[in-house]
This record gives C-alpha cells, sequence and structure tokens, in this order.
C-alpha cells in the first residue's frame, strides 16, 4: 500500500461500488462512499465501520458537476485528505435502435460520460489544491470495447469513457496523476440483472435466459461477482499500478481479447 490513504468511490452504494468500497476500506484505505440513494450508501458505511475500517457516505448525483465538487470537497475535509478518485456510477438501459429518445440519450450520457469527466475535473482541482498528485480510476465495460446488441447509448458512453481516460492520462501524467479504466463483463448486479430481465422479456423468456445470453461466451465459464472487479480495482488504486495510465484494464472472465 502506497501513501495514497483516500478514496472516494460513486455509485458506492450497491453493485460493484459497494466491492469496491468495501475492498479499498480492507486494504486501509478511508473511504467515502458516495451516491445518489442515501439509504444505500449508509449501509456500506454501517458495514464497513462495524469491520473496523473507516468510512463516510456522501450524497451525489454525478450528472450534477456542482454536486461532484460538493462531493469530494466533503470527502476531503471529513477523510483528511484526497488520493484516489473512482468514477463508478452509471446506468445501463436496454435501448433498441429505434426506440432511443433525445431525452434518453441525454440522460444516460449526462450520467455515464459527463460524470466521470465532471468527477476527473474535481479529482483534478483536488490534486492541485493539496499539491500532489493522484489516481482516477473510471468504469467502462466489456460493452466498451466491443458492441454489444440492444445497447446502443451504454455502448457509446462506455466506448467515450475510454477515450476520455487515454486524453485525461496524457493531460495530467506531469502533475503525478495516473487515469486508468476497468472494463467489467457480465456482473452479478442489480443493475446487470436489469438488462437481463429487459433482454428476457423482450425475447418472451426468462431473466436467467436473459443473463446467460450474455453469458455464454465468458471462457471462465461463471458470471463475474462484484469482488471480482473490486480487486482489478484494487490494483489500479495502490502503489502496484504506479506505472500505469490511460489504461483499460479488462475483468471479463475471457469474453473480449485485444
Amino acid at each position: 500500500m502506497s501513501d495514497r490513504t483516500v478514496a472516494m468511490i460513486t455509485g458506492g452504494g450497491q453493485g460493484i461500488g459497494e466491492a469496491i468500497c468495501k475492498r479499498l476500506a480492507s486494504d486501509g484505505f478511508k473511504v467515502s462512499v458516495a451516491d445518489l440513494n442515501d439509504e444505500n450508501a449508509a449501509k456500506v458505511v454501517a458495514a464497513i465501520n462495524n469491520d473496523g475500517g473507516k468510512a463516510i457516505a456522501v450524497h451525489v448525483n454525478v450528472a450534477d458537476r456542482e454536486s461532484v465538487f460538493a462531493a469530494v470537497d466533503k470527502t476531503a475535509i471529513e477523510l483528511g485528505g484526497f488520493d484516489v478518485m473512482v468514477n463508478n456510477a452509471g446506468v445501463g438501459p436496454t435501448t433498441p435502435i429505434d426506440t432511443i429518445t433525445p431525452e434518453q440519450f441525454d440522460d444516460v450520457y449526462r450520467i455515464n460520460v459527463a460524470g466521470v469527466l465532471w468527477g476527473i475535473q474535481a479529482a483534478h482541482q483536488k490534486f492541485k489544491e493539496l499539491g500532489h498528485g493522484g489516481k482516477i480510476i473510471s468504469a467502462t465495460s466489456q460493452a466498451g470495447i466491443v458492441g454489444n446488441p440492444g445497447l446502443a447509448l451504454y455502448s457509446g458512453t462506455k466506448f467515450a469513457i475510454r477515450g476520455i481516460t487515454q486524453v485525461a492520462a496524457r493531460d495530467l501524467a506531469v502533475e503525478g496523476i495516473t487515469v486508468n479504466a476497468y472494463a467489467p463483463g457480465i456482473v452479478n448486479t442489480p443493475m446487470m440483472r436489469g438488462i437481463a430481465h429487459k433482454v428476457g422479456e423482450q425475447a418472451g423468456e426468462s431473466d436467467e435466459w436473459g443473463m446467460q445470453s450474455f453469458a455464454k461466451n465468458i471462457a471462465l465459464g461463471r458470471l463475474s461477482e462484484p469482488k471480482d472487479v473490486a480487486a482489478a480495482v484494487a490494483f489500479l488504486a495502490g502503489s502496484d499500478s504506479d506505472y500505469m495510465t490511460g489504461q483499460t484494464l479488462v475483468v471479463d472472465g475471457g469474453m473480449v481479447f485485444n
């Protein structure tokens, strides 16, 4: 573990975000569980603190730039620093091409893409204020490596995050800031179960059929659990990845190969 001690995770209240919060806390980070759902965040904070870690809940709406900056400020004040930003929050609606509306486009891109940009900006500002470098880690997806059927909006946003990660890595390296991304595959989370339900429903099949329609090409033969992804994020948050920047770490059990 390096001297980096405070991490903020957006969407930390459930799914992959919850697993990241708990893993980073067990690795010795003080953790800011940042979420739109205050009840979910509070549960994760209680679990971490009851387990001997140190966590706080911070309300954030990643689609709102001011909210993201305020959350970073609160994290730094309450936890006594700021070292790692994990832009994990996102939405994954099923969007057949002809059904996409301007409103839906705006919502998904504002949360998934603008939310990451605001997180990068807010972390960068805080690192400058504190006079040190840091780590910025953002969630893309296996659907941001190859286009997935029925996910035009989601896949588009996740491809965008890979590009933004590469640019930010080049722009911020001189300041001692690394910028990387992680690309989960089919993870057993509330969001993924929602996507599987929609896909199954549209095909007149079960939720399990929907999940397996995504999962059938996983080389390791099983769905990912959130802790699988959290382990990769822990690597990106720790000192072992200090010489990595601009990269997307694919954690999908062997679905896409580059």
